[in-house]
């Protein structure tokens, strides 16, 4: 059976519906970089996600090619993932779509190199006859966090955001968002099959221990 990352680390992937604290390590992901409403159809968030699974299937099947990967064995794509912050601003204001950044990410397994991974880009661009140079091989130290699921639209997101900043400040820990620490969505349902109000996300935000 498949390796399934969502089963065997579900203290990252399904968290329970009320906040916790949680210490995530250094992961190693496909990533995308870019700006704009992610509900845009000819946006850049959407070609982000094209970029990423095109490459995050051809790492999956290299098992079926001439190149193989030293350590290899069969998995689940993890799921799709996305960091979010806007210019000048501390905090998410959700009426401000256009004015989004975001570096949207797949996990990658621990055996995937650097190596491996501009093979994957090489050969989906072939295959795509498209570029994917796009892409970067992202290594993310996340570090200290509080996370929550949520359920429902994204737009409902800030209530489970203040639920979050509510426990962490009860346990002495403080929001701790930065340039370099994100506010961190994974999306654990697919929105063109799923009723927005059974919309599952796990919502992570850096933290820090208070003084």
């Amino acid at each position: 059976m498949a390796f399934d990352y969502k089963k065997e680390y579900k203290k990252f992937y399904m968290p329970k519906k009320t906040p916790d604290i949680i210490e995530i390590p250094a992961m190693n992901y496909i990533a995308v970089r870019g700006h704009g409403n992610p509900n845009d159809e000819d946006g850049e968030y959407k070609k982000s996600i094209e970029i990423l699974y095109g490459i995050a299937y051809t790492i999956r099947m290299s098992y079926k090619t001439d190149y193989k990967i030293d350590g290899f064995f069969e998995y689940v794509v993890p799921p799709l993932e996305g960091f979010w912050w806007q210019d000048k601003t501390g905090n998410m204001d959700y009426d401000r779509k256009n004015d989004l950044n975001f570096i949207s990410v797949i996990r990658l397994p621990d055996f995937v190199t650097e190596n491996d991974f501009e093979w994957a880009v090489k050969e989906t661009s072939r295959k795509k006859k498209r570029d994917f140079s796009e892409a970067e091989f992202m290594t993310y130290n996340e570090g200290l966090c509080v996370q929550c699921m949520h359920t429902g639209s994204y737009d409902t997101e800030p209530d489970t955001v203040n639920l979050m900043h509510e426990y962490a400040g009860k346990n002495g820990y403080a929001p701790d968002i930065t340039d370099i620490r994100l506010h961190h969505e994974i999306y654990l349902s697919d929105p063109r099959k799923c009723d927005v109000t059974k919309l599952k996300t796990v919502i992570r935000h850096p933290v820090k221990k208070e003084n």
